[in-house]
């Protein structure tokens, strides 16, 4: 075990007791110490590991009880929070296309769509690892393509000119590219990565407000497919350019990967449509409701079908086969719920003990420029998001950031949202998201190439949010 994880297992509980024996922080809230005692014990778990994340995540169910902050019926409801099954659904949902392979069809399927000139390959694997990352999880959607982007590299190892700089720049280029577009795709839906879980959960449990799939796709998509076209460019025609490269043993990589995979059978058929009517009853939910009245889909309730429709309907009747059984679900991200519902159980503690309020008071007091405040609000959680887990990071600053906003008197969702979406733009360091891990491990890439490209990237994306602030969320939301 190293140091730092010694010292953050041994200075989480030093510093809560020392902060529970203060004089209280706000004057006559005796909450408000037990509160902040226990985020700061959860802050420093966090960030050095001390242990796993998720198990961090359950000292609220622990602590706060013991505080009185609040009993452990309302601290439990918080990891019971509808929203932790909507998420639960679309794991499950993730399950099964991984499964049945469906996952890796649909991704070589648009790598060959897209062309298999140099540049054209870097824009298929990106586009595809986006589109994966909208509905599973970033870490699977760069396991899947990792493989095949190394097999298209090691033609160019191999062939009659070496390993040339044109080359290299290409494997630069498609590496950091899988990374990228599988962290920016996630941004297009709810849940398409942690962070937005998040946000969600707490506008529903604290404030009451409801983001539709649909409405959030208006969003998120569109922002998604710009940042991943500047990506794109700034690899490829100024980072990275692979000059006058060509190769097309490529196409034949491609083809012989969907060969293995043969003709589409009848499981992947079965995911697919429970997949299509899924994702047609997430967008057109709002539209079924007015059209069918007493219906009351919700995006819970539709990821809720889903992951039932997958284990109960049959899929050899006779058989009693199904798409998934109950232990496929060893594979599910089930400690990452758990998260969601540390993160939303310390967002009502900090509501309940006057934190939020507090905040909210001393921004109102003061004379700060609104701009000035969201623009360094999402410069501080991109740049932090490089350093420690975007979801902790999330379920800490979103609900001061929500204060801010009250304090500030604009709308919580102007701030929250851009905020929430800077945690999912780190593109400096490998530590900062798995998908920059994994293809780092690859070892085509070195960390000041990652970091040189990353900057440029993360600025650009400051200078994104900022504009999604001013101008769009308002005319959205």
């Amino acid at each position: 075990m190293s140091s730092s994880r010694i010292l953050g297992l041994l200075c989480g509980p030093i510093f809560f007791l020392l902060i529970n024996i203060l004089p209280p922080i706000i004057p006559g809230n005796t909450l408000a110490n037990g509160v902040i005692a226990v985020a700061v014990w959860m802050i420093i778990w966090w960030i050095t590991e001390a242990v796993s994340i998720s198990v961090t995540a359950l000292l609220p169910l622990l602590l706060f009880p013991l505080l009185e902050v609040m009993p452990l019926t309302e601290v439990g409801a918080n990891y019971g929070s509808p929203i932790i099954f909507l998420f639960f659904g679309g794991f499950v949902l993730a399950l099964a296309l991984e499964k049945v392979n469906l996952h890796k069809r649909i991704a070589l399927s648009i790598i060959r769509i897209t062309g298999t000139t140099p540049n054209k390959v870097v824009l298929g694997f990106m586009i595809a690892t986006a589109s994966l990352s909208m509905w599973i999880s970033n870490t699977a959607s760069t396991v899947v393509m990792l493989p095949i982007a190394m097999s298209v590299i090691n033609l160019l190892i191999d062939d009659e000119d070496g390993f040339t700089k044109n080359d290299k720049n290409f494997a630069l280029s498609v590496m950091l590219g899988i990374a990228f577009s599988a962290n920016a795709g996630g941004i297009a839906t709810v849940i398409g990565t942690p962070p937005n879980s998040i946000l969600i959960g707490l506008l529903e449990n604290e404030y009451q407000i409801e983001i539709s799939f649909l409405r959030w796709m208006t969003l998120g998509l569109p922002f998604s497919l710009i940042l991943l076209a500047i990506c794109y460019v700034v690899l490829v025609k100024w980072m990275f350019p692979n000059g006058a490269l060509q190769f097309h043993a490529s196409k034949e990589v491609i083809e012989g990967e969907l060969k293995k995979l043969g003709p589409l059978g009848s499981k992947e058929k079965m995911v697919l449509r429970i997949f299509g009517i899924t994702v047609f009853l997430w967008v057109f939910r709002t539209l079924l409701n007015k059209l069918i009245p007493g219906l009351a889909l919700s995006d819970t309730s539709i990821s809720m079908f889903a992951a039932i429709a997958l284990f109960s309907i049959p899929f050899k009747l006779r058989k009693g086969e199904f798409i998934l059984q109950w232990s496929d679900t060893k594979n599910l991200a089930w400690g990452i719920l758990i998260l969601f519902g540390g993160g939303l159980a310390l967002a009502k503690a900090m509501s309940v003990s006057g934190i939020v309020g507090m905040v909210s008071e001393l921004i109102a007091s003061s004379d700060i420029s609104i701009l000035l405040t969201a623009s360094l609000l999402i410069l501080l959680m991109l740049f932090m998001t490089e350093l420690m887990s975007n979801v902790a990071l999330v379920a800490v600053l979103a609900p001061v950031v929500a204060g801010i906003a009250i304090g500030l008197d604009v709308p919580i969702l102007y701030l929250l949202i851009p905020v929430t979406i800077a945690s999912s733009c780190a593109f400096m360091l490998p530590m900062a998201t798995p998908p920059n891990a994994i293809v780092f491990a690859s070892g085509y890439i070195k960390v000041s190439q990652m970091a040189r490209v990353g900057i440029i990237l993360n600025l650009i994306a400051v200078g994104l949010l900022i504009l999604l602030f001013q101008f769009v969320i308002p005319l959205l939301f």
